[in-house]
């Protein structure tokens, strides 16, 4: 559906990507996963034909995005950041004039707009003004104006960005209804929405895909995780953790403070050597607030990926 090789993006002097390059298979949810900044929203509008490229070449559907802008816009339904919302309209009013500007034709239009409305939840409101709804809601809307000619990529830039818990919920599961009749680009930064929505992620990093493939490659390229033990000591003890542990491991990595005043520390270790590693702890009289095998989640994985280059060794480029 997608194919990207050589992708780059100049504001004036500044690179907002650089050489970005991946392939996205038909049918596939894909989420691109980066820091405010990164690039994400720079390569979506290209993806999107709202900018064109410095360099490097784009296809969607086979049609290039510099030459077919107008085949690929038939082909996409695109969700940016903020949604392109009219708010003195009717939700059904509003969904029917996207369906118009897309091409359905009128015959067709109704039964479109009966459709977006129904897979986003908005059938009950289908007579109140946008401007009377909630903020979710309206993302619920902007999702619909996105699928409403049945496009076959969807691209979502931040969907739930402004939502609460609940709604953020309720988007999720709108958006996993979807897979199957979409291939799907999702941008985000909300780790769980990734995690539990998505089939393989991309992670960008100051303009540059830094890694790919589905949560146990990233895994697998950020170290792994079998030979890591996570332990939370009480911050006045760090020091004499440290100490404790230094015969015992090859390296005491320090985490950072957590909320509850203590300290993380990540060991290269066996997961065995737990019971030896708490045994020497409490012999040192540091309080152990919590063990964990380290395995690594997404979230960890995307912080290793997105730290500053100097501190990544061996990460590729």
């Amino acid at each position: 559906m997608i194919e990207v090789s050589g992708l780059t993006k100049y504001f004036g002097d500044h690179a907002a990507i650089r050489d970005l390059n991946f392939s996205i298979q038909r049918g596939e949810v894909i989420g691109f996963l980066g820091l405010n900044g990164a690039g994400k929203s720079t390569s979506l509008r290209i993806l999107g034909c709202v900018l064109l490229p410095t360099a490097g070449r784009v296809t969607i559907d086979g049609f290039d995005v510099g030459a077919d802008a107008h085949e690929i816009r038939k082909r996409i339904g695109f969700l940016p950041d903020v949604p392109p919302l009219y708010p003195e309209m009717t939700v059904g009013a509003y969904l029917g004039f996207v369906a118009q500007l897309r091409g359905v034709g009128a015959g067709e239009a109704p039964a479109r707009v009966a459709d977006a409305e129904r897979k986003t939840a908005l059938t009950d409101v289908h007579d109140v003004v946008i401007a009377g709804l909630s903020h979710g809601f309206r993302q619920r809307v902007g999702l619909a104006q996105a699928i409403v000619h049945n496009p076959s990529l969807l691209i979502l830039d931040e969907p739930t960005s402004g939502l609460d818990p609940e709604q953020i919920v309720e988007m999720r599961r709108l958006i996993r209804n979807l897979r199957g009749e979409h291939t799907i680009l999702l941008s985000s930064h909300n780790l769980p929405e990734v995690s539990q929505t998505c089939d393989r992620l991309l992670v960008i990093h100051e303009g540059r895909i830094v890694a790919q493939g589905d949560e146990a490659e990233l895994v697998s390229l950020a170290g792994g995780g079998s030979d890591r033990i996570d332990i939370d000591v009480a911050a006045a003890h760090e020091e004499r953790a440290r100490a404790a542990l230094a015969g015992l491991v090859s390296a005491v990595e320090v985490l950072g403070a957590e909320a509850d005043g203590a300290v993380r520390l990540r060991l290269t270790a066996p997961a065995s050597l737990r019971p030896q590693l708490v045994r020497a702890l409490c012999a040192a009289d540091v309080d152990v607030l919590r063990v964990d095998r380290g395995a690594l989640h997404l979230e960890s994985i995307f912080l290793d990926l997105t730290r500053p280059r100097a501190a990544r060794a061996g990460a590729p480029s």
